[in-house]
């Protein structure tokens, strides 16, 4: 019997070499395609706000490719960057490199193209202005948030996340070429969320932050402190989202949604709050009730946006 059956007799793993296709996956997930979905979901309906109909198919695609790209590109930077503290925080361990699916030098190169393919994409086939931005927020996560921010201040996600706000302004820039206040209205929704957003996972992985010495919020603070914040920032948020009503300006549609999407918002920060008055008990606390609300709010209320006009 030869040493690898041996191994493999005692349950072993044995070392094989990766297919094509596991490959591929590892590189995939290096964009974080599920951060991905999340972004393309605040820069498409924005398209059909700022064509207050339905916008050129083509003109869609040639954004959400080179928006994709784009991000896909600052997330696998990101990961080259976190690589270090990624394999030792419980969430982020089985990410390609933690796990050495992928090289450093591999996944460097990779987000680096990427960079570049989706800044000539965007220039070539939308407009340079949109180019531009997704450049401005590519560099912003990479460098801003991820080497400046994260590791330095409890306010990272804040100033950092503004990198995630770049898409309203893409989806805009990209139909009328021009910047207005309408996107950056709900540029501010996106940064002003953010918080809550992220700060309610964070509650749920506090331990990982610890372990890994980043000051993210919850790591540092009490539950209660970063509740307060949390309802905080809610209430700027919704206020926020409902500046777009006189600005753009709307119909009926877009403020009764914004409203209803926002009482449930601030219904369930406030309960987090409750809870975080009197325990850090996770299972009592449940952040993540929160957090997937957050998701559906971000996703519904832009969806508000695009629908609107169809209904004037």
């Amino acid at each position: 019997m030869t040493a690898v059956d041996v191994r493999r007799a005692n349950g072993a793993d044995v070392p094989t070499t990766p297919s094509y296709t596991d490959v591929l996956k590892s590189y995939v997930a290096l964009t974080k395609p599920r951060i991905i979905e999340l972004l393309l979901l605040t820069t498409v309906p924005v398209m059909f706000l700022a064509e207050r109909g339905v916008p050129s198919a083509w003109l869609v695609v040639a954004t959400v490719v080179g928006g994709t790209l784009s991000a896909g590109s600052a997330n696998a930077l990101n990961c080259v960057v976190d690589a270090d503290i990624d394999q030792l925080m419980r969430r982020t361990s089985r990410r390609p490199l933690p796990r050495h699916q992928v090289g450093t030098r591999g996944a460097l190169w990779f987000g680096l193209a990427l960079g570049v393919v989706s800044t000539v994409w965007l220039w070539m086939l939308v407009n340079p202005l949109s180019s531009m931005l997704a450049l401005a927020a590519n560099v912003f996560y990479v460098v801003g948030y991820t080497m400046i921010l994260k590791r330095r201040t409890t306010q990272n996600i804040v100033w950092g996340g503004a990198a995630g706000c770049f898409p309203a302004l893409i989806g805009w820039t990209a139909i009328t070429n021009e910047l207005a206040w309408a996107p950056v209205v709900l540029f501010m929704v996106v940064f002003f969320w953010t918080p809550p957003h992220f700060w309610s996972l964070a509650m749920r992985y506090r331990e990982d932050y610890s372990a890994a010495s980043v000051p993210m919020l919850p790591s540092v603070a009490t539950s209660a402190e970063v509740a307060k914040q949390i309802v905080a920032y809610s209430w700027v948020m919704v206020g926020t989202s409902l500046l777009l009503w006189p600005i753009t300006p709307t119909g009926w549609f877009y403020p009764a949604v914004a409203i209803t999407l926002g009482i449930v918002f601030l219904v369930e920060a406030y309960d987090l709050k409750s809870r975080a008055m009197d325990t850090e008990d996770l299972a009592i606390l449940k952040p993540m009730r929160l957090f997937h609300y957050s998701n559906a709010y971000l996703a519904l209320l832009f969806v508000a946006a695009a629908v609107d006009p169809f209904l004037r």
